[in-house]
């Protein structure tokens, strides 16, 4: 089972405080809500809070008709497109990019990742500096609604999206099936079918070849 440490080095000492408390990515899922309401409550001045359970950094753009449902906590120079909706349990780094009609749900975006045009994420963990292309869809629950399981592990979770690591690029209208896990620095082409676990530093091309990233 590929562990958070594996995938993701995280500078942020918020997110970065949650993500030491656990060994595999999916452990933490379900913890998303109560860590917010913990951080929530340590932030300084630089944040507001608004709504139920809402924490915005005051250099974070939110651009008009964007909704968001707490818990959530938007951080620094985020930039939270029109008509964006964060549906509970957000948690958005700093210099986030989430675009147009995304939708993001249970999730955390660690820091400086872009989810910019047309995509949902649902139950799922993005590292820094990762990239959804443009029509994205990271699934999250399986047609057969059973447990997913993670390299033969049973999670216990029927909800588990995917945990993308670090400079991973993803291609436009690409399908990420619930589960799966990116490791860094991959590359997915566009119109991909993705599930299982992709290694480090591989090419996933539209036919489902991988190569080695030169």
């Amino acid at each position: 089972m590929v562990t958070i440490k594996e995938l993701y080095k995280v500078e942020n000492e918020e997110i970065n405080r949650l993500l030491n408390r656990y060994t595999y990515p999916y452990e933490l899922l379900d913890k998303i809500s109560d860590y917010i309401l913990e951080l929530g409550k340590t932030l300084g001045s630089d944040y507001e809070k608004i709504g139920e359970n809402i924490w915005i950094h005051k250099t974070a753009k939110i651009a008009d008709g964007v909704e968001i449902i707490g818990p959530a906590i938007i951080m620094e120079k985020a930039n939270i497109r029109h008509n964006a909706y964060l549906r509970e349990n957000v948690i958005i780094g700093k210099e986030c990019v989430v675009g147009n009609s995304c939708e993001i749900k249970n999730s955390i975006l660690i820091e400086k990742c872009e989810v910019p045009h047309f995509n949902y994420v649902g139950d799922s963990i993005l590292g820094s500096y990762s990239h959804l292309g443009a029509g994205v869809v990271i699934s999250n629950l399986k047609l057969d609604k059973k447990n997913i399981k993670i390299d033969n592990v049973d999670t216990n979770l029927r909800k588990i999206g995917a945990f993308i690591g670090d400079n991973v690029q993803i291609g436009c209208n690409s399908v990420i099936n619930p589960g799966t896990i990116i490791m860094p620095n991959a590359i997915i082409y566009p119109l991909s079918n993705i599930r299982g676990i992709i290694l480090d530093n591989k090419i996933v091309k539209s036919n489902g070849i991988i190569v080695e990233r030169l």
